[in-house]
């Protein structure tokens, strides 16, 4: 293989190193939670806090939003494997992977100074909605237009508006809850039953 041959193989950039980027968005959501608003939030601070140089955090994300968005991402778990037997089942695994993600502290501080500030940052929030919420959303519809399928729901049913429902009532409990400790372990199958009573054939 020539000289030339030999570069054009080879890929283009340097390696990126998961080490680094981890130390980036840990960085990005320590000082989030600390309070520092997105407003506040600089490129030179996260640097700064995660022992890189400004360079390695623009080698991967071109400006703070992409970041931030990527950052909030990261502290949403992935959509859990449905079972695809009972809508019942499948939703309470939905909620209880919203409840355990949410539930958490930092996660709930992080989320609530982060969101605050998406009127002025839209593109961080359109990011960030793209990449941890709407395949959430998409989970859960296809869960409800399955239960309409089988006949486990109504035929009649308003798809969208049984996910708000759903959604809404878990996230009632997650602002109200101190911590962790304050959602019981239930509390999905709780929900989901007392929504399904309406929902039913």
């Amino acid at each position: 293989m020539t000289t030339t041959e030999t570069a054009t193989a080879r890929p283009a950039g340097r390696p990126r190193s998961e080490k680094a980027e981890k130390a980036i968005i840990e960085a990005t959501l320590d000082l989030i939670g600390e309070g520092m608003g997105v407003s506040e939030l600089s490129i030179e601070a996260i640097a700064s806090r995660a022992g890189v140089g400004k360079t390695t955090i623009y080698r991967r994300w071109s400006n703070k939003e992409d970041l931030v968005a990527d950052a909030l991402a990261s502290l949403k778990a992935p959509v859990p494997t449905l079972a695809g037997v009972s809508v019942r089942d499948d939703l309470i695994a939905l909620l209880d992977t919203m409840m355990r993600e949410a539930g958490q502290d930092r996660t709930r501080c992080v989320m609530n100074i982060a969101m605050s500030e998406s009127d002025r940052y839209p593109r961080l929030f359109e990011k960030f909605m793209k990449q941890a919420v709407e395949p959430r959303t998409a989970a859960m519809v296809a869960v409800l237009e399955r239960g309409v399928e089988t006949g486990e729901l109504r035929a009649d049913l308003d798809v969208r508006l049984s996910l708000g429902t759903l959604a809404g009532a878990m996230m009632w409990h997650i602002k109200r809850a101190a911590g962790e400790d304050d959602l019981a372990d239930d509390l999905p199958g709780r929900i989901v039953d007392s929504v399904l009573r309406g929902l039913a054939p």
